[in-house]
């Protein structure tokens, strides 16, 4: 759904990785920078040469792992936040918040030499990690609260529960929506070139 991403990472300093993380063949170069500062705002940013991208039909993994690794073509991505939480030698933790398809192994090898140590996901959109319980299931009007949502008459309800189209009322935001009849989710919809509101998921 593209929903931005807050992640935590650890950076070590001082030292390069093929790979951008801890799994690659790392060096040692004792260049430490000065300052730890990751831009924020809209950027170019070329995916990794060990990234599942497809190039050509073939993720740039596998061709990495083959002995030829090359690098995606830029794409534009977004850092919203940056924070340095802490730092002790070589290595220092960030917080990064940014949009999907963000790679930050990319954006802490351009800190200068410093690899991704440690990384992990801490939110995505509204979901947040300490939130996280395996004995609790969100219900769908729940856990899809963060789309737009559009309110069906009880004869448009029933047209779109057997998957058909109906004309979207009022303003619809070019995103899929969520379709409610009195606080019940009947479907997920976009909105088609002839205005009307088709339904792709009719739960």
């Amino acid at each position: 759904m593209g929903l931005p991403k807050t992640y935590r990472a650890v950076a070590r300093l001082g030292w390069t990785s093929s790979t951008g993380d801890r799994d690659g063949a790392l060096a040692h170069t004792g260049r430490v920078p000065e300052t730890i500062e990751i831009p924020t705002g809209e950027l170019m940013q070329r995916p990794p040469a060990h990234s599942a991208v497809k190039v050509g039909g073939e993720r740039l993994y596998r061709r990495a792992r083959r002995g030829d690794p090359i690098e995606g073509e830029p794409r534009p991505v977004t850092v919203h936040r940056f924070e340095l939480l802490w730092r002790e030698g070589d290595r220092a933790g960030l917080e990064i918040e940014c949009s999907s398809g963000t790679y930050v192994r990319q954006l802490v090898a351009g800190l200068g030499d410093a690899y991704c140590e440690e990384l992990e996901r801490t939110r995505i959109g509204p979901f947040r990690l300490e939130d996280a319980d395996p004995e609790r299931m969100l219900p769908l009007e729940e856990a899809l609260g963060f789309m737009p949502s559009h309110e069906l008459e009880p004869g448009a309800a029933e047209r779109v529960s057997h998957g058909l189209a109906v004309p979207a009322s009022g303003r619809v935001p070019d995103t899929p929506v969520r379709l409610m009849h009195d606080g019940s989710l009947v479907a997920i919809a976009r909105l088609a070139e002839d205005g009307q509101l088709k339904p792709f998921i009719v739960l």
